[in-house]
């Protein structure tokens, strides 16, 4: 007699055990606001435990970062969260702007990493020095949200003026500076000048290999110097939605092949894999709720089926 065999669960299902098994608060709370109809007051009351008195955010709210200070990542990492629950006005973001002008660089942009993280716990490959250089990778996401919600502070003038001159001058890149400058284009004011930006973009990152069009062969593809082996990015990290700028830069066959990978990537245990490099036990159980929102939220973006 057939044995019967169950039918294994839809991606959904398997990745809602995987948050409540291992998330934080934080990604719980985001689960349930994305998928099963939760508000937006549980999210941004988890979200207020990160934030400090200089009102920026910390507490390992990026995980690669630890310690309680402020830092630039953490703060650009609330922002994401606000937006993404409807709440980054400007009564709320007003305070924020305040800290990013207090920690901004000469130039009035964002350094990655701000002195005050010396002493506490940190990838070793993030360096903590005394005066950081401006940073695409913290400054591009935070200017690019600000302008998608309408959000009008002094900060934001220098600031924006940095991104523009730095994503406009790129020439050896790298995936993450992309992401970012894609963060900013897609919410930058001037649409026109961002197409055109975002269309010179796009040819680098193809000049470069530094997205692999055929998963099946993403081990032909060399990963960028100092990322970890296999730390290869695929056209969805660049284009998590398909309003994004990034969007132009793919085939509807590149898009799909991305997405079909994607959808493979999801483990036995439901979650989603992270494929940085991993220096600390806390760093790989925090980041796989993080990798694992992001996965479905663009899988639904673009119509695939949850279940």
């Amino acid at each position: 007699m057939a044995e019967n065999v169950s039918p294994p669960a839809p991606p959904l299902a398997r990745a809602e055990r995987f948050i409540w098994l291992t998330a934080r608060v934080l990604e719980q709370r985001l689960f349930a606001h994305h998928f099963l109809g939760g508000g937006a007051d549980p999210v941004e009351t988890a979200l207020t435990a990160y934030r400090n008195d200089d009102d920026g955010y910390g507490h390992a709210l990026e995980p690669d970062l630890r310690g309680p200070v402020s830092q630039p990542l953490h703060t650009a990492h609330a922002l994401k969260v606000l937006n993404r629950i409807g709440r980054c006005d400007g009564r709320r973001v007003e305070p924020i702007c305040r800290y990013l002008t207090r920690i901004s660089t000469s130039e009035g942009a964002l350094p990655a990493v701000h002195p005050s993280l010396r002493g506490y716990p940190a990838a070793p490959w993030i360096p903590v020095v005394d005066d950081p250089p401006s940073s695409l990778l913290a400054t591009g996401p935070v200017v690019g949200l600000l302008h998608r919600n309408q959000v009008w502070h002094a900060w934001l003038f220098r600031a924006t003026d940095y991104c523009w001159a730095t994503v406009e001058s790129l020439e050896k890149t790298h995936p993450y500076e992309v992401a970012a400058a894609v963060a900013f284009l897609d919410g930058a004011p001037d649409r026109p000048r961002a197409a055109a930006a975002a269309r010179r973009l796009g040819r680098l990152v193809r000049e470069q290999d530094l997205v692999v069009l055929d998963p099946e062969r993403a081990a032909d593809v060399p990963v960028p110097e100092g990322y970890a082996p296999g730390e290869h990015h695929f056209a969805y990290d660049f284009a998590a939605a398909p309003d994004s700028l990034a969007r132009g830069w793919f085939t509807d066959q590149e898009m799909d092949r991305a997405l079909d990978h994607l959808v493979a990537l999801q483990g036995e245990d439901g979650g989603w894999p992270v494929n940085w490099r991993l220096w600390a036990p806390g760093t790989e159980v925090e980041g796989r709720p993080l990798v694992t929102l992001e996965a479905l939220l663009t899988l639904r973006a673009y119509g695939r089926p949850l279940g």
